[in-house]
């Protein structure tokens, strides 16, 4: 076990909104892969449970759902594209509601973070180029190296806009309070913005305003089909996660969060790397709500981050994961369960659903 010391935390339990979505104080559930749908894309009644097990924290971001087939790079990785996938994420929804939380299911495209034979229609997977992401990924047959992707041809490109408008339909129609783009961690989005990854020379690449007009459009998109103001992006400047490099990080998310900004978006979800210039440039430039992702600190330097101005709400990941009743635990400054990392991406109940609460 460890001991989490709770000395300024008030800052967190003042209620806030997200555009549209109430939330009953300051501390979200970030976005975290699970590996445990069907293998149709389905999340199960184990899903359901676990969350609304920490339905305590105000809101919940789902792990990554693929908006199509396409978009799928990792096994038994959850769908919105379908109705039968829609109908299983309305239980989860109508779970965290009765718990008295929201839920916001994030939208993950991964680009060419995928291997061939684990997506569900056995196509090459699609990219910004046609230039591998170095390193492996688990497939059903072990790891393997991930596939070299199919550059987008710009039809390609207006129909994954298409896919991620209707997917974000889909969840809203599923009873979710909005959904988050996935512009982080090396996938889709991020990976128009990068600079190894991206080598087109027409209008999707070359500079900084080519490299930035897909995620932008994407965003447009999602915003006009289910209000801005239900609308989440996801960032995590200078990440080298997927093989991504961003040469000119300060000058390219400057632009980005420009073009986002007249959107009216509800929320900029910000993975914070340690950089703390760039992050207080971003907070300076960003004229909406933010959420960070301030990995690996303790809840009282996240806490002070609300204090001071520099976020509106804190999203936690593994503590979230391993304590389902984490808000109880930092009110009272109650021991955290550690997490098994062992069953972070496989299982059933053991280390997804399991984990104890302060009661037991």
């Amino acid at each position: 076990m460890i001991t989490t010391e709770i000395t300024q935390t008030a800052a967190l339990w003042a209620p806030t909104a997200l555009g549209r979505i109430d939330l009953a104080h300051r501390v979200a559930m970030a976005p975290m892969t699970r590996s445990r749908a069907t293998g149709e894309g389905l999340v199960t009644e184990l899903t359901r449970t676990y969350y609304a097990q920490r339905a305590s924290l105000a809101m919940l971001i789902t792990e990554g759902t693929q908006p199509s087939e396409d978009g799928q790079g990792y096994l038994a990785t959850p769908g919105i594209h379908t109705a039968d996938q829609a109908k299983a994420w309305s239980r989860v929804a109508d779970a965290v509601h009765e718990a008295g939380s929201t839920m916001v299911i994030q939208l993950m495209h991964v680009g060419r973070v995928s291997h061939v034979s684990n997506t569900p229609h056995g196509r090459t997977p699609l990219a910004p180029s046609a230039v591998s992401a170095h390193g492996d990924i688990f497939t059903a047959t072990g790891t393997q190296p991930m596939s070299t992707p199919r550059e987008m041809t710009e039809p390609d490109i207006a129909q994954t806009i298409s896919d991620f408008r209707r997917a974000a339909r889909l969840a809203i129609d599923a009873g979710a309070d909005g959904v988050e783009l996935h512009g982080a961690n090396g996938y889709l989005l991020q990976q128009f913005m990068s600079t190894n990854a991206n080598r087109r020379t027409d209008r999707y690449g070359g500079d900084v305003p080519g490299r930035i007009r897909f995620p932008l459009e994407v965003a447009a998109a999602v915003a006009d089909e289910i209000g801005a103001d239900r609308t989440g992006y996801r960032i995590s400047p200078g990440s080298p996660l997927g093989d991504i490099e961003e040469a000119d990080v300060a000058e390219v998310y400057a632009a980005l969060i420009a073009g986002l900004a007249p959107l009216g978006l509800a929320y900029l979800h910000v993975v914070h790397l340690g950089d703390e210039a760039l992050l207080r440039s971003i907070r300076a430039g960003w004229p909406g709500s933010l959420v960070l992702n301030r990995a690996g600190a303790d809840i009282d330097r996240r806490a002070g981050d609300v204090q001071d101005g520099l976020a509106d709400v804190i999203s936690v990941g593994s503590l979230a994961l391993a304590n389902p009743d984490l808000v109880a635990r930092i009110r009272t400054g109650a021991e955290m369960n550690e997490t098994d990392r062992a069953t972070l991406y496989s299982g059933a109940e053991h280390g997804y659903t399991d984990y104890p609460r302060l009661a037991a």
